[in-house]
Order: C-alpha cells, then sequence, then structure tokens
C-alpha cells in the first residue's frame, strides 16, 4: 500500500524540502502553500497523514487540524511549529495532533515518527476492513465464518433446519456447538416456540431424570409439589441436549422412547404426556466408539443421529481467526472502556500459528485477556498470554505432523500472505509462484475471501 500524505506550509523551501525527503521514503506526497489550499487537497484526495504549519495564511493550521480530525477521526495529523507558537502546538495535541516539531526540522526524526503514524494507521484500517467483513459475513445470528469448511456447516443448516428430522452436532469441546443449535432453531418453523437447553453433563442420573421428564409431587424426598420437565417446556419447540453422551443407560431408554412415541410419564407419576418436540443433540465423544464400549444404545444413536452436523476444531478453520478475532477485541474493548483500534502484524502471526487446543473459546479468553493487559491502543504480542507469546519464533510456519501436500501448501501460501500483510503480489513474488497461479490457489484453498489486500 502506497501511502499518500500532504505537506502544508506557506514556507516554499520548507514545504518542497520536506515532500522531497518523504517521496524518497517511498511515500505520495502532494504538497499546499496555504491552510485554504489545503482543505480543498484533502477533500478532494484520498489522504494517509497530513503536516501542517500552525501559522499561515487563510485557514491556520489550528483550525485545519481541527477539520481533518472531526472529518477523519484516527487520521494522524503532525504539527509543524516555531518556537514562539510551542503552547499552540502543544495545545494541538489535545485536540488530536499525532505529534509535533519545531522548526527546523529532523528529517530523519520525522521520517520515523510519519513510518510509526502510517503504522499505526494501517493497523487501524485493517480492524475496520475486518469489522465491515464482520458485518456482511454473520449468515447466522452469532455464528462468525469465512471458512470452507464452516460454510459446510451453514449449508447442511439452511437444509435441514426447516425438517422435523433430529440433528445431532458432533465436535470437539468450544467449537461452537451451542451456536449451531441456536441457528438450526432460528431458522426452524419452530423459532418462535420455546428453545430449551439441558446441560447433560451437569446432572447426575436422578437429577437429569427429573429436569427431562418433570415429577410428580411426592416423587422423592423435596418433591412438595409437581414440576414440569424439559420436554413439557419446549412443546412446539426446540430442545437441545448438550453433551449427550453422558447420560445414564435408563435415561437413554426413557429418551428413545419419546422420540419413537412422542410420549412420557413424569418422575413417580402414571398419566402419560403428549409431547411434540424436535430434538438436537450434541456431542465431544465419538458414539460409535462408546457404542461400542456399551455405553451409548445403538439404537438411540440412529434415532439422534438423522442428520449429522460436524463443527470443524479451530485448527482445520485458521481462516475465520481473523474475524473471530475482531469480533472479540470490539466486545472486550467496548465492555473494559477501552479504545483499542487492532492487532499488531506478530500478534496476529502468534494467533495464526497456535493450534488452539481450546478452539474458539479459548481464542475469545485469550483476546479478552490481551484486551485487560492492552497498555496503548494496538494489542501486541507482550498483551498475549505466555502460551501464544512464547509460541513460535517471528518468520517461521508450522507444519503439523501427518499432513498431506494440499495442507502443507494451503499452511505455505496463507501464513506467507499474512506475512505480506495481505499483499497477492509480494506473496507471489516470495513464493516464486506467478500471479495467476496464486490467485488461483487462493480461490483452490479458500484463501481469496479473507479480507485481504488485493494487489
Amino acid at each position: 500500500m502506497k501511502f499518500r500524505l500532504l505537506v502544508v506550509d506557506d514556507e516554499k523551501n520548507c514545504r518542497e524540502g520536506l515532500a522531497a525527503s518523504l517521496t524518497m521514503d517511498g511515500y505520495d506526497v502532494v504538497c499546499a502553500a496555504d491552510g485554504d489550499e489545503a482543505w480543498e487537497r484533502f477533500c478532494n484526495g484520498d489522504i494517509d497523514l497530513v503536516i501542517t504549519d500552525l501559522r499561515m495564511p487563510g485557514i491556520s493550521g489550528e483550525e485545519l487540524m481541527r477539520r481533518i480530525v472531526a472529518e477523519a477521526p484516527g487520521l494522524p495529523v503532525i504539527i509543524l511549529t516555531g518556537h514562539g507558537t510551542i503552547e499552540s502546538a502543544v495545545s494541538g495535541m489535545r485536540d488530536g495532533a499525532w505529534d509535533f516539531f519545531t522548526k527546523p526540522v529532523n528529517l530523519d526524526r520525522i521520517s520515523l515518527v510519519v513510518k510509526r503514524a502510517l503504522a499505526n494507521r494501517e493497523l487501524v484500517l485493517q480492524h475496520r476492513q475486518m469489522e465491515e467483513e464482520l458485518k456482511k459475513r454473520r449468515q447466522f445470528k452469532s455464528i462468525v465464518a469465512v471458512s470452507r469448511p464452516m460454510r459446510e456447516v451453514f449449508d447442511t443448516i439452511n437444509r435441514a433446519a426447516p425438517t422435523k428430522a433430529s440433528i445431532l452436532i458432533t465436535g470437539e469441546s468450544g467449537v461452537g456447538k451451542e451456536l449451531v443449535a441456536d441457528a438450526i432453531h432460528e431458522f426452524s418453523p419452530r423459532k418462535d416456540k420455546p428453545l430449551v437447553k439441558v446441560h447433560c453433563a451437569a446432572l447426575s442420573a436422578g437429577l437429569l431424570e427429573s429436569e427431562l421428564f418433570g415429577h410428580e409431587k411426592g416423587a422423592f424426598t423435596g418433591a412438595v409439589s409437581r414440576r414440569r420437565g424439559r420436554f413439557e417446556l419446549a412443546n412446539e419447540g426446540t430442545l437441545f441436549l448438550d453433551e449427550i453422551g453422558e447420560i445414564d443407560q435408563n435415561i437413554q431408554i426413557k429418551l428413545l422412547r419419546v422420540l419413537q412415541e412422542r410420549q412420557f410419564e413424569r418422575v413417580g407419576g402414571e398419566e402419560t404426556v403428549e409431547t411434540d418436540v424436535r430434538i438436537v443433540a450434541a456431542t465431544n465423544k465419538d458414539l460409535k466408539e462408546e457404542i461400542e464400549k456399551g455405553n451409548f444404545r445403538d439404537d438411540l444413536y440412529f434415532r439422534l443421529n438423522v442428520v449429522t452436523i460436524h463443527v470443524p476444531s479451530l485448527r482445520e478453520r485458521k481462516d475465520d481467526i481473523p474475524l473471530l478475532a475482531a469480533s472479540f477485541l470490539k466486545e472486550f474493548a467496548a465492555e473494559n472502556g477501552k479504545e483499542i483500534e487492532g492487532i499488531h502484524e506478530k500478534a496476529r502471526s502468534r494467533l495464526y500459528s497456535y493450534e488452539w487446543p481450546g478452539n474458539i473459546r479459548e481464542l475469545r479468553n485469550c483476546i479478552e485477556s490481551a484486551v485487560v493487559m492492552c497498555r496503548g491502543n494496538i494489542i501486541t504480542v507482550d498483551d498475549l498470554p505466555p502460551a501464544l507469546r512464547g509460541d513460535s519464533d517471528d518468520g517461521w510456519i508450522r507444519i503439523a505432523l501427518g499432513s498431506n501436500l494440499a495442507e502443507c501448501e494451503k499452511i505455505i501460501i496463507r501464513d506467507t500472505l499474512s506475512f505480506c500483510k495481505g499483499n497477492k503480489s509480494k506473496t507471489a513474488e516470495t513464493l516464486d509462484l506467478g500471479r495467476k497461479t496464486l490467485l488461483r490457489k487462493l480461490t483452490e484453498y479458500s484463501l481469496g475471501d479473507s479480507g485481504v489486500k488485493d494487489k
């Protein structure tokens, strides 16, 4: 990305000398001799940074800066000032200026400050682009994803949600199975009816039976009145049974009967209760293995497993990390009253290279921790939890043993693209690939729609 700078000064030698120096640094520089001309150029051109004198004919430097800050919050404005106007420069810093320099200007120092200001602006722009992408990519409420594996999940949800079929959601802990259950209910004909959730692993067998089917007064010690169970509460809606692989064999039998006959009796009761409930179950266990071990009934498995939705682990969908991180960053920055504008390139690289054994839940906790620990407006490597700070050396690509050639190629292209800040031309040059070949492979590996820069 070639940045465009605006240099404003009524002294020709100062203006042209500074412009020449910045042009040699590789920037596209335009000049203005006074505040009126500068404001016109700013309004007509795509300006990334402004360097302005304070004392000029027409619009003063102070007024120009205030207009620019109001029009484009976050755009860096650097003030040039003589020794007699330092107080005004300090006031400008309070009003939003990035920095100020006294004349005569030290070109080496201003070059360094401009570089830092533009690096910060690039991070801010990337973060804003990610937030815009986030808004466009929210196909389902609360699910943030653009990767090919998750698009397959979305496709299955779209096809299965409108039906009456029972659905089994599989995947590791922390991948977002409950969010998938929410989406199934939201896009089903039952969306205006209750969605009732039960975490099966959190309750003992006796409590779970009462929780699911309800109980009559006096059914057991402490049952002082009749209580409706989750099947009754979810009538005509959806019942989500999380960690279904943990339920007791006796409850498995009763659950099978409800699925087959759509009726049950409360604990301690004889009255048969009719129910119309759509079952969505989830597990992080391999239920086929549990069947072989004798821990799970095969007939219940086949009743639950009419449609299977497997939610991939985060290490299988690393293309989603930028959007997920941007979403969590926005959430926790607001929650903690912080103005954090993005994640530094090196910190983003650590997020990519880490394997995320805790999946999205771990990423969410990581970003929350980074927001809390962040001292400035950009999250750096030092703000990340220890597991990520020491994960790998910068400039290295990690590939797990057992990966096939296609997976290796995808990882190399993805991480090189990240290292090159999304610049496709530079990525192609680094990998010694033709640009057309790179574009084809980006499409093949679903890397072309991840918010990278089209250069």
